[in-house]
C-alpha cells in the first residue's frame, strides 16, 4: 500500500495526521487525497482549488517524480510508492 508523507506545516491543520502512519490504496493521485480527506476532512479544501485542481502553492511527487497532471490529478500512484506532499517555495 503506498504511504504519504508530508511536510510538518500541514499538520498545524490536521493534526489527526501527526504520528499516523498513513497509507492510501494505489491509484490515482485523486483516489488518494480522497482517501486522506476521510481521515481528515477539509484536507482537499486545503490542497486543490475550486476546480479540483492541485492549488499552485502544493506540489505532490510519488517517489522522487513531482507529478505531471496537476489539473485532473490522474498520475498513477504504484503499490510501493511514498506519496509527498509540500508546499512550494517561492522567494528571492
Amino acid at each position: 500500500m503506498p504511504k504519504v508523507e508530508m511536510t510538518q506545516h500541514l499538520y498545524r491543520f490536521f493534526p489527526q495526521l501527526k504520528n499516523q502512519t498513513i497509507n492510501v490504496p494505489a491509484g490515482s493521485v485523486a483516489e488518494a487525497l480522497s482517501a486522506i480527506n476521510l481521515l481528515a476532512p477539509g484536507f482537499t479544501d486545503y490542497v486543490l482549488d475550486d476546480h479540483g485542481a492541485l492549488r499552485r502553492h502544493v506540489n505532490l511527487s510519488i517517489n522522487s517524480n513531482i507529478i505531471m497532471d496537476k489539473k485532473n490529478l490522474s498520475d498513477r500512484i504504484p503499490e510501493d510508492a511514498t506519496v509527498y506532499i509540500f508546499q512550494s517555495l517561492s522567494g528571492g
